[in-house]
């Protein structure tokens, strides 16, 4: 097994710094074999991969890492199998959020996960003006103390509702936020809160569903739903559109494959390795096509990025900076990190 960095959380669950996206299962990518899914895991783990994240409504999701989980622990006597963990998210839509309520999702979710306790939950919220968020997030809080779960933390909050969060005195560990070479909005003002309060950011969009890819240099752009066939490729194609349109993505391409000759190894690495330096950031969460043809190609790519041996240097940022300068303001555009989901 190979030596992936890690990243300690809050509550102390060490995380690797690539975590191993689940959402690719959830039917939006297309029809997914379980079984297939729970035997692609093992080429993950076997590479020090051992950190997975997933959701509650990400289909089969939690299903198929209950299954692969169980059947690791059978492979191994005791405790010597080797030690995974898990992220997933409680994505609730607005209504009651009783205590038994919150307990009974998460018992879903245990169930599903073949855990007795959770590793960590990552809360989702629709609509800020629903307060009961609040209420929510004060019984996940209770339930972190009575030892149900290790870490608690967000998806797609932004820095406002963060600080209401924390100023009423409960803990999160980290908060997963779009973050990419293109989107850039979490440096604004999320990156400074998070640096003071202890908070990682857990990444996705980090590669835009593949654009920032080899297999996308040079391309024509792409707007067919054929070619389009993916909802990652879908979603990141419309952000790569609100920021700067095909003809600068392609010089941002042409620009990260300069620099990832340099350094002997892909335009992916580097797109990564972008992320993974910024500050606050704890780790990159890059999806697996679980169960599906290609499944586990790019766990070279993963393993290259976390590397301390690929360090950008400052000639490699300036050459970034000189494209992605030349972009739309996507905070004005859009807004805080999470409000693409609350419009």
């Amino acid at each position: 097994m190979s030596s992936v960095p890690k990243v300690r959380l809050a509550g102390g669950l060490e995380v690797c710094r690539v975590l191993n996206g689940m959402w690719q299962v959830s039917g939006a990518h297309g029809a997914v074999d379980k079984s297939r899914a729970v035997e692609a895991m093992q080429a993950y783990v076997d590479a020090g991969l051992t950190t997975f994240d997933m959701a509650d409504i990400y289909g089969p999701a939690e299903e198929i890492f209950g299954q692969f989980n169980s059947q690791l622990k059978s492979r191994f006597p005791g405790h010597a199998a080797p030690a995974l963990q898990s992220l997933t998210k409680y994505v609730p839509r607005p209504g009651p959020m009783e205590r038994k309520v919150v307990e009974k999702a998460l018992q879903r979710s245990m169930a599903r996960m073949q855990v007795d306790k959770l590793d960590c939950v990552q809360f989702h919220w629709w609509d800020y003006r629903d307060k009961r968020y609040l209420e929510a997030l004060g019984h996940l809080s209770d339930l972190q103390q009575d030892g149900v779960i290790r870490e608690l933390s967000l998806t797609n909050f932004d820095t406002q509702t963060m600080e209401e969060i924390t100023s009423r005195g409960i803990r999160i560990s980290s908060n997963q936020v779009q973050y990419s070479v293109v989107d850039q909005r979490p440096a604004a003002k999320m990156e400074q809160f998070c640096l003071a309060n202890n908070i990682q950011l857990l990444t996705y969009g980090t590669l835009a569903g593949g654009l920032l890819s080899e297999r996308y240099l040079g391309r024509a752009e792409p707007t067919s739903r054929a070619e389009l066939d993916t909802a990652s490729l879908s979603k990141y194609k419309k952000m790569i559109d609100a920021w700067g349109g095909w003809s600068l993505f392609q010089e941002l391409l042409v620009t990260l494959e300069t620099v990832a000759e340099r350094h002997a190894c892909s335009l992916a690495c580097v797109a990564t390795r972008y992320v993974l330096d910024r500050p606050a950031v704890g780790g990159v969460i890059v999806g697996c096509r679980l169960g599906v043809a290609g499944a586990g190609q790019h766990i070279g790519d993963s393993l290259h990025s976390c590397s301390p041996d690929l360090k950008l240097t400052a000639e490699d940022l300036a050459a970034i900076e000189a494209v992605t300068r030349r972009s739309r303001d996507l905070m004005t555009l859009i807004g805080d990190c999470g409000d693409e989901y609350r419009s």
